[in-house]
């Protein structure tokens, strides 16, 4: 007898080991055994975070690591993409001199159109990681600068390069590098030995997107989940490792679809193939119903991902795990 799926991350509620590691002089990763990463860069006079971690309370962890480093304002927050898992906790860092939260401008539109939304579907289905949830601010995350394609901070001397290299994850996605330490901050491009969520993704675009972050020749590398990649073999790893899940998933389903078989045909098809490759991955059996409805959604006709909502997210894990 088989038992039914718990939804999503429902079943997931041990509580991960946190690592702070440097990656160079300037460069620090807060991962957590495959949940969602936090990236930080200590410029000269201020401290800049990639993605907040899901609640204020959890961002409080985040600074407490900063703090054994550093007792320079953490003055830029940066969001890679908008989920509200990496965005909730941004007001957590307003008591230690954040001034800016920065997105690219598609970001920013995302919010605009499923914002709330995906704030709902999100808490519904992580309740490990909506630690203290009651702690995040009504409303919305907003970002205070937004910009398009590219931007340059200087952190006193150390130049730090925000770009959109290309579709992926989600239309927004942000990567921060930093050019004269060869260190890259993916966000949920990248990921490694963890499942790529793909709910809100180009696929077609994708790879590409991963081809432009390896031209970048990064040394060192910090995935949206998985361990910092701390010498260019592990990188290259960790893109080879997304640019073949992305690529495999959405070569099955296309192939399903274009024969005509309906979405929970084309999912048990799908599951079962990149099963034994990649089930050991964290997260995999939350993140397939997502990502092959997408997938399915791409393949036929629906360019941009639909709105996930609490409502949708339950009837669809029904329609697929039920």
């Amino acid at each position: 007898m088989t038992t039914q799926k718990k939804f999503a991350s429902h079943a997931d509620l041990e509580v991960k080991k946190v690592s702070f590691d440097k990656l160079s002089d300037n460069a620090y990763a807060y991962t957590a055994e495959g949940d969602p990463n936090t990236g930080i860069i200590i410029g000269d006079d201020a401290v800049m975070v990639i993605d907040t971690q899901a609640t204020p309370i959890m961002a409080q962890d985040v600074i407490r690591h900063i703090r054994t480093v550093t007792d320079k304002p953490i003055k830029y927050v940066v969001l890679s993409h908008y989920h509200a898992v990496r965005v909730l906790g941004a007001s957590g860092y307003k008591t230690e001199g954040a001034e800016h939260i920065i997105a690219s401008q598609d970001t920013y539109d995302l919010i605009v159109e499923r914002g709330e939304q995906d704030k709902a579907s999100e808490i519904g289905r992580f309740p490990r990681l909506f630690q203290a949830v009651e702690s995040v601010p009504p409303g919305m995350t907003w970002p205070t600068m937004t910009f398009k394609g590219e931007m340059t901070l200087w952190l006193g001397k150390l130049e730090v390069k925000l770009m959109q290299v290309g579709r992926g994850h989600t239309k927004g996605d942000t990567i921060a590098w930093i050019p004269s330490q060869k260190v890259l901050f993916s966000g949920d491009l990248v990921e490694f030995d963890a499942t790529p969520y793909a709910g809100d993704a180009y696929y077609e675009d994708w790879p590409a997107t991963l081809d432009a972050i390896a031209a970048l020749k990064p040394e060192k590398l910090v995935p949206g989940r998985g361990a910092a990649l701390q010498t260019a073999e592990q990188v290259a790893a960790g893109l080879k490792g997304t640019r073949e899940f992305v690529s495999e998933l959405y070569a099955s389903v296309k192939a399903g679809a274009q024969a005509g078989k309906d979405l929970k045909a084309v999912y048990r098809e799908t599951f079962d193939r990149l099963k034994p490759k990649y089930g050991h991955w964290v997260i995999f059996d939350h993140c397939m119903p997502f990502d092959v409805t997408r997938a399915y959604d791409l393949a036929t006709g629906h360019t941009d991902p639909r709105i996930w909502t609490a409502e949708r997210d339950i009837e669809m894990w029904k329609a697929l795990e039920g």
